[in-house]
């Protein structure tokens, strides 16, 4: 009988415990271009708050836009989310632009901060060229359909979002609360979370109330793998890796077996390549950059006197330039300037070093075999009239006096060489008082 009271007692306590406990609320900071890293770092932090039992996902969001296919993913993840989503534009200066006004209107609580702004959805061209009337009509009119069905699952202000598609429109903070774009303005998380308390959301096709008033917020940064993958979706770092990947390629061709270039140019390539796949290629810059390389490369096999240098820097710079599509609308993708000037003049300064090596080597005398002879001191062993013995490099050489007899002794300087025979004539003094020069050996 005791135990049975024990029992009952337990069954009633554990509801009231779970109805009184404090609420945990998970929350993650979105401030970066909307990319696959993007798109997964919100799709694991959607399961973890399931998992962990989460009142609801707090996402802080500042973006730009981003990718259209990374846009749909994180919608699909949130309209299908087994808790309730909350997205808050913020801090003061934040904007939930193109890519950003879409994952705001899909969440199930939209919010922003004072300052801040959303809006400015039209697509924009993504294939290195402007795309002609009837491919841009396709275009709009699939991304203003995609943002009527989210704004319509989440009633709220479908002709606005439309507007905000088909003609770039961007409003503030309180504009969209008096439209119904969001459903609330809160000057802090806090704040936020006071003021959506038992607000009904529904999830799965039922409705449930928030708790969230004194909610414990729990934040979870970006782990090192989603903010290497976010940081490898940057233009500038993958234009790098390219860089580095041909001539990682090209040291290895040139010097077969040298292994760690060809090693470190392949794993660069690859990772240029993920990261180039996300972003509008423009393959026309693209190939201006492999001629520009391929230039630099043929001034070390052809004497051009730097015109092909030239050429190299001026193509390397115009593809550097076109390779992601210059779009003012998608100013964040796109590669600096800071980054394609350098590259540029490092890529010029390394090849006109190679050449000028080259050239050097070419230009100066040979120091070994019989070629190295010539122009080398020595002592002549007998008499050269015209013919006998001299030493020079430390060996023992027929040789032709040039200049009439030779004695024995006399310094000699070695002016040819015909068939092991070397051609000589007295050495000459560098100047007054000084001495000739000394036979040299080895």
């Amino acid at each position: 009988m005791k135990t049975l009271v024990t029992l009952i007692g337990i069954m009633l306590i554990l509801p009231l415990t779970a109805l009184f406990a404090q609420p945990a609320v998970h929350g993650i900071t979105l401030d970066a271009t909307i990319n696959p890293a993007t798109a997964d770092y919100i799709h694991v932090s959607i399961q973890r708050a399931k998992e962990q039992n989460a009142e609801c996902l707090v996402i802080r969001l500042n973006t730009p836009g981003g990718l259209l296919k990374s846009t749909r993913v994180i919608v699909t993840d949130l309209l299908s989310a087994p808790l309730p989503i909350v997205v808050y534009v913020a801090p003061a200066g934040s904007q939930a632009a193109s890519a950003g006004t879409f994952i705001t209107l899909a969440a199930h609580i939209a919010a922003m901060a004072p300052g801040t702004n959303i809006g400015a959805a039209h697509p924009v061209g993504m294939q290195g060229a402007e795309k002609d009337s009837i491919m841009n009509e396709k275009a709009t009119n699939d991304a203003a359909a995609f943002i009527r069905t989210i704004s319509e699952k989440r009633k709220r202000n479908v002709q606005w979002a439309e507007e905000a598609v088909r003609k770039s429109i961007s409003i503030t903070e309180t504009e969209a609360l008096k439209q119904r774009v969001i459903d609330v303005v809160a000057p802090s998380v806090a704040a936020l979370m006071d003021s959506i308390d038992g607000k009904n959301v529904e999830i799965d096709g039922a409705s449930r109330a928030l708790r969230t008033k004194g909610a414990e917020i729990k934040e979870f940064e970006m782990d090192w793998k989603h903010k290497l993958l976010d940081m490898l979706s940057d233009p500038n770092v993958a234009y790098i890796f390219f860089l580095l990947g041909m001539y990682g390629l090209m040291f290895e061709l040139y010097n077969p077996g040298s292994i760690l270039p060809g090693v470190v140019g392949v794993i660069a390539i690859i990772i240029a390549l993920y990261s180039l796949h996300t972003m509008p290629i423009n393959y026309a810059g693209l190939a201006l950059i492999l001629f520009g390389i391929i230039l630099f490369i043929a001034e070390i096999k052809i004497t051009s006197y730097g015109l092909l240098t030239v050429g190299g820097i001026i193509s390397l710079a115009l593809g550097s330039i076109m390779l992601i599509e210059p779009d003012s609308s998608l100013e964040f993708i796109r590669i600096s300037w800071s980054v394609i000037i350098p590259a540029a003049l490092i890529t010029a300064g390394f090849f006109a070093f190679a050449v000028g090596m080259g050239i050097k080597a070419q230009r100066r005398k040979p120091t070994t075999g019989i070629e190295g002879l010539i122009g080398e001191t020595g002592e002549a062993i007998t008499m050269l009239n015209p013919t006998g013995q001299v030493r020079a490099h430390g060996e023992i050489w027929k040789a032709i006096s040039d200049e009439g007899k030779i004695t024995s002794g006399t310094q000699i300087v070695v002016t040819s060489i015909d068939n092991l025979t070397l051609h000589v004539k007295k050495a000459r003094h560098d100047g007054p008082g000084n001495p000739p020069h000394q036979p040299t050996t080895r």
